[in-house]
């Protein structure tokens, strides 16, 4: 072989190696996902019983994968197609292909952020909550509505949306109903401090009352300055034995929660959630208040009003009165107030 002929064969495997190396190289590490002028990570979701298949039509469908072939190609030489794992993994911006499919492979989930706030009835946490992970609602539903389970944390079936504290929690979509339980029994425990037992103690009242309290006075303002203090006036209701007489129990009873003015017949409802009829605190909440909103209750503004009703300029916040007589002038204000508005219900 002559030297020329050589030195050709030489350059012409240096050039392929040069360009299957740059190849692959390009299938491993250039950017292949969402390339397309995205900023904010792609919450892949894996169901149970998925495939690579299903996998490649998710990533499709929200235009995930820039080159479809590479991916394919570097998804079979890893065994991926063979590995698919359930679960909720955050596809990054400008994700090289081997470090998507390392990601996968791996199962190496990515935690989401789980929110819940003041929703009014069992039925809607049960709902908007189980829709968040990989289980039903209805898996959800199963154990909020078995004694057995209530009571193992502490709670009945009534009671026990008292477990849920609002807030922002880092959670695994795959987490199963039962360990979400145990999830939140350890925030419940870890809100119910020493001092706030202690706090509760004082009052008179369990935990689980607390937090019924709350759930009413978050029902009648969300001003933060003014909950200990209807806070108050509940508390000195309670200590003398007078009805609560609280609106929002009422419309929880008759679960129209578009009612903007009550009308006698409904005062009139027959439930235990009536606080015009039944003395003391409902049996269980009426929502689920914010952390801050019990510890109003816990640190109740000490006063003696006794009565209170929205203020007729309607700025959000209330007129408080210590007698009937102040109440009823107060309350006259406040009706003229809806009649000029034209609020009849």
């Amino acid at each position: 072989m002559s030297q020329n002929l050589k030195i050709g064969l030489f350059l012409t495997v240096s050039i392929l190696l040069t360009t299957f190396s740059f190849y692959f190289w390009q299938i491993y590490r250039s950017p292949n996902l969402l390339v397309q002028d995205n900023d904010k990570p792609f919450a892949l979701l894996i169901p149970p019983g998925a495939t690579f298949e299903s996998v490649m039509d998710t990533l499709k469908k929200h235009d995930v994968v820039n080159d479809e072939t590479s991916f394919r190609f570097l998804a079979k030489l890893m065994k991926y197609p063979e590995r698919v794992k359930v679960g909720r993994y955050e596809i990054r911006p400008r994700m090289g292909n081997r470090e998507a499919l390392v990601k996968l492979r791996n199962g190496s989930q990515d935690a989401m952020d789980v929110t819940f706030n003041s929703m009014r009835q069992k039925s809607d946490l049960i709902q908007r909550l189980g829709s968040k992970f990989a289980f039903s609602p209805d898996s959800l539903g199963t154990l909020l509505n078995d004694p057995a389970t209530c009571q193992k944390f502490g709670f009945d079936t009534t009671t026990i949306v008292c477990l849920f504290l609002p807030n922002t929690y880092k959670m695994f979509w795959t987490i199963k109903p039962e360990a979400l339980l145990e999830r939140m029994s350890t925030e419940y425990k870890k809100f119910w401090t020493p001092e706030r037992q202690e706090k509760a103690k004082a009052l008179g009242m369990s935990q689980t009352q607390v937090q019924v309290l709350a759930s009413i006075v978050a029902a009648e303002t969300n001003k933060r300055d003014e909950q200990p203090r209807v806070a108050g006036v509940y508390l000195n209701r309670l200590k003398q034995g007078i009805k609560l007489e609280a609106d929002p129990t009422v419309i929880f009873a008759l679960r129209d929660f578009g009612i903007r003015r009550l009308l006698n017949r409904q005062l009139a409802v027959d439930s235990p959630y009536n606080t015009y009829r039944y003395t003391g605190l409902p049996p269980g909440p009426i929502n689920l208040p914010a952390p801050a909103t019990i510890d109003a209750v816990l640190n109740a503004e000490k006063h003696d009003y006794l009565f209170f009703v929205v203020d007729a300029r309607f700025n959000g916040y209330h007129t408080f009165s210590k007698t009937l007589s102040e109440h009823m002038a107060n309350a006259r204000l406040y009706q003229q107030a809806l009649n000029r508005m034209k609020i009849m219900k």
